[in-house]
């Protein structure tokens, strides 16, 4: 970099333009080597500042989201099972059912791709510039409590409230107790049709009644929570179990190697 390079560099990360700085040493070779104009080389560099806050927002609203980056749709293995509808999932990726305000209840046995599904939408929902949060059942009814202890209920319920779309993995993974069916049912009607919700669990959908314990606070829950609902149910192998036997395998044949 010549002397002025280095000042405007300087400059630039002064006012906060660090991803036109990371690639003006680099345009402005290109500019001179194929002669751009100078109204190109503005166009570029301010082209590099604008895709770099743009991939910044998105690490940011990932990182609120409090998801796993490599959770993504790329990365399931539709193939592990076959039955999965994969077209529905697709259609779910564009992500129209967060601007309806819709919900979706992805059901199924452990280890079959529930939370990486749940998480991969909630990716999809970041890429496109949507609040998210992602939290356990039990880890948002234990965070319920606490407030309702603390007495800032209304504030922490706000808080699952606002975002745009909000992904509740394992529901009924853990018996819902004391008062978590008022505190989940609190959850549910304050988002419906007000918000989209992804809901993940490896009980059968006949079974989420008898969670609440309460047949009527169940019947108002789950009717708000299924209407208008995308339900994937998936089915077949966890693929955990696939993982354990594999290395499992791969250990045996090595001791059988090494003796």
């Amino acid at each position: 970099m010549t002397h002025y390079t280095n000042v405007l560099v300087s400059q630039l990360k002064t006012l906060r333009l660090s991803g036109l700085a990371q690639s003006l040493d680099v345009r402005l070779r290109q500019a001179a080597e194929e002669r751009w104009p100078p109204s190109e080389l503005l166009t570029r560099v301010f082209a590099d500042e604008l895709e770099h806050r743009d991939q910044m927002a998105l690490m940011a609203r990932i990182r609120r989201a409090n998801i796993t980056p490599d959770k993504t749709l790329d990365r399931f293995d539709f193939s592990f099972n076959p039955t999965l509808n994969q077209a529905l999932i697709m259609e779910l990726a564009t992500c129209q059912f967060v601007e309806r305000k819709t919900p979706v209840i992805v059901a199924g046995p452990t280890g079959t791709g529930k939370t990486h599904l749940g998480q991969a939408l909630a990716h999809q929902a970041c890429m496109k510039g949507y609040s998210v949060l992602y939290i356990s059942c039990a880890g948002m009814l234990a965070t319920l409590m606490l407030a309702h202890i603390q007495g800032n209920y209304a504030r922490k319920l706000r808080t699952l409230l606002k975002p745009q779309l909000l992904v509740i993995d394992d529901f009924g993974l853990k018996p819902l107790r004391d008062r978590d069916p008022e505190l989940f049912y609190d959850v549910i009607a304050g988002r419906y049709e007000a918000a989209a919700t992804v809901i993940t669990s490896n009980r059968a959908l006949d079974e989420w009644p008898e969670l609440f314990g309460d047949p009527l606070l169940a019947s108002s829950g789950l009717d708000r929570l299924f209407h208008n609902a995308a339900v994937i149910t998936i089915t077949g192998a966890s693929f955990r179990a696939r993982n354990r036997t594999t290395a499992l395998s791969l250990k045996s044949k090595r001791k059988a190697s090494d003796d």
